[in-house]
């Protein structure tokens, strides 16, 4: 008899304290809330995004390749969250989608937004189908939207601005400028020198200057030509590549131009994933290697 009271007693003292760390984790969660959370999450060789808006709404801009992405979006989001409100496909390329697989297994997403170019890789054909089976509404990204993710945090798209079905990947990349209060980041997917001439050519230069700059094409010399980089004017660089990549990125003559700016220069293959938070009055990066 004092055995079963013993181990009911255990019982309820372990459930009691199940519900005190489930209502700790709860408290604490809803705060994280009350910021706006920005992630380039370390993928490897590709570009993986993750954002959260003040409000809670969540977005992924890219998926890096396969197998990579689940256990960084771990590390940003509560373990029972299993939604995501919309992915964004800057490009249909291997590295910037073959994690979108994986993503549509564990997680129901609300959204897919997509530049327009289109592949023939397997990848991507299986991707279409998958989030065809599962119903999910696609839209395509056009230059003038302005989406609202909640708590003052707007995605305005600045490219494409044109039907870019035909156009190389690279170049018909989704291009969108995120804004928060004072904190504006310029996001450019693999977008080349020539989507950046047309951006530069269809917007002030008022308008462009953003605090920080993900680099495009994870710093290929191809990309983030000098003009563009004078008129976006960041005070941080955040470039998403593989450590020992075969392509070389970042190139030396893009961190050469970075440095002559003075402008600050943040890595994912010397960081792991970087990880910034603003509670609308203060900005902070945290780093998970």
């Amino acid at each position: 008899m004092l055995k079963s009271s013993k181990k009911y007693s255990l019982v309820i003292f372990s459930a009691l304290l199940f519900i005190v760390v489930l209502s700790l984790f709860y408290l604490d969660w809803e705060n994280s809330h009350k910021e706006f959370t920005f992630a380039m999450l370390d993928v490897g060789q590709g570009d993986a995004l993750f954002i959260e808006s003040p409000t809670g709404t969540q977005i992924l801009i890219d998926g890096g390749p396969p197998k990579k992405v689940l256990s960084e979006l771990a590390r940003v989001m509560p373990p029972l969250d299993r939604s995501i409100d919309a992915i964004f496909i800057t490009n249909p390329d291997q590295d910037h989608i073959g994690g979108f697989l994986d993503v549509l297994k564990y997680y129901k997403v609300g959204k897919v937004f997509k530049s327009g170019t289109t592949s023939d890789s397997k990848t991507f054909q299986n991707l279409k189908i998958e989030i065809k089976n599962k119903k999910i509404p696609e839209i395509l990204a056009k230059k003038g939207m302005n989406i609202d993710l909640g708590g003052g945090v707007v995605m305005n798209i600045l490219f494409p601005d044109r039907d870019v079905s035909t156009w190389p990947t690279n170049d018909g990349s989704i291009v969108a400028q995120l804004n928060y209060g004072e904190l504006k980041i310029m996001l450019t997917g693999d977008a080349g020198i020539k989507t950046e001439k047309l951006i530069l050519k269809n917007n002030s230069k008022e308008s462009l200057s953003s605090t920080i700059l993900k680099v495009g094409h994870h710093g290929s010399r191809n990309s983030t030509s000098e003009e563009f980089l004078k008129t976006v004017s960041p005070q941080y660089v955040l470039i998403s590549d593989g450590k020992n990549n075969k392509y070389g990125h970042p190139h030396k003559e893009v961190l050469d131009l970075f440095s002559s700016f003075g402008i600050k220069i943040l890595r994912t293959d010397l960081l792991g994933s970087i990880i910034m938070k603003d509670n609308g009055q203060n900005a902070n990066f945290s780093f998970n290697k």
